[in-house]
Parts: C-alpha cells; sequence; structure tokens
C-alpha cells in the first residue's frame, strides 16, 4: 500500500497545475501550463521518502517501524501543506515560473486551477491515514529474521562436529557443512 501510495504521490505532481498567460518580446502572448512540480518540487521529495520508507520497512524492527510510519506520516503532511500553500497564493507561486519562460515577470492574465492541486491534497491525506494505519496494522508483524545474526549470549558456541572429528581429513562435504553453520572451513 505505502509503494502505492508513493508512485500515487508523484504522479499527483507531474501534470498541469495551473494555467495562464505571460507576455513574451517575440511572441506576445503565450500560455504557459505550470506542472505541481514546478511549484511545490517538495511533494516529489515526499515521494521519493515514503518509497525508501517502503524499503526500510522489510529491515526494521518494531522500533524502526515507528520511525518509518512518522516519515509516512511527515511527508503527507508536506505534501497537503505544500500543496495548500500553492493554492492560497496560486498567483504567487506561478510567477516564478512565467518570468523563467517568458522573461517577464508579469502574468498577462488570470491563473486557472486544475483539479490536480486537490488531487495531490487528497494523496497527501492518504499518505498521513496511511502511516497511522501503519503503526495499528504492524503491531502484529513479527520482527526481522535473526537467521543471520551471530550469536549474542556470553556462552561459546557449542562444539562442531568438525571439532569432534579433528583426526579426519576434511572433505568437500564437511567444508559445506561448516559452511552452513556459520563456521570457516579454512
Amino acid at each position: 500500500m505505502l509503494l502505492v501510495l508513493a508512485g500515487l504521490t508523484a504522479v499527483v505532481a507531474v501534470p498541469t497545475w495551473f494555467t495562464t498567460t505571460g507576455t513574451t518580446a517575440l511572441q506576445g502572448t503565450v500560455t504557459v501550463d505550470v506542472s505541481g512540480s514546478q511549484v511545490a518540487p517538495a511533494i516529489l521529495a515526499a515521494a521519493v521518502a515514503i518509497l525508501a520508507a517502503v524499503a526500510a520497512v522489510g529491515l526494521v524492527g518494531r522500533a524502526g517501524r515507528w520511525v518509518v510510519a512518522v516519515v509516512v506520516v511527515a511527508c503527507g503532511v508536506l505534501v497537503a501543506a505544500t500543496t495548500l500553500g500553492v493554492l492560497a497564493d496560486p498567483v504567487a507561486a506561478v510567477t516564478p515560473v512565467v518570468a523563467a519562460q517568458t522573461g517577464v515577470g508579469a502574468l498577462a492574465g488570470p491563473v486557472e486551477t486544475s483539479v490536480w492541486p486537490w488531487l495531490a491534497v487528497g494523496a497527501g491525506v492518504l499518505d498521513v491515514v496511511a502511516g497511522v494505519w501503519f503503526v495499528l496494522a504492524s503491531r502484529e508483524w513479527s520482527g526481522p529474521s535473526q537467521r543471520h545474526e551471530a550469536a549474542r549470549s556470553g556462552t561459546a558456541p557449542t562444539a562442531t562436529v568438525r571439532d569432534e572429528k579433528l583426526d579426519e581429513k576434511p572433505d568437500e562435504r564437511s567444508d559445506w557443512d561448516a559452511l552452513s553453520r556459520g563456521d570457516d572451513p579454512s
């Protein structure tokens, strides 16, 4: 689910959020399409952070899951807050983009808003809800496997078959068996 939300968060930032007009010296009045990633680049950064959190889920224990959940919730808040900030003053948000594309810092017409910023707010809210759900759902999950971890007890490891048979010459099978137990046959 978090992987899908990371993709959704990235996808809502790519389309055109605002359309306006600007003037150029050579072409006169031109239409300028402004994407979400141009006015709110933090949304793509949040999507990448959620993607990294997805990768961390399988590697962390209980405490790490809390960190993953906090990252997902923070990313959702960032997406929603950034988008709402852009929607609060779209003229200020698109003016630098229009200036970069036309060379003139003034808009020639009104700013039209598409549905995509509102979908980005929805994606941010979904990210927050997913972070909370993740905390609740992960309580039942087991921790990461300890299969490849070294023993941490103060006792020495038990004698191996090779230690018991010191007089026998090692062969390929005994070397593979030693490797399987985690011993170094060399």
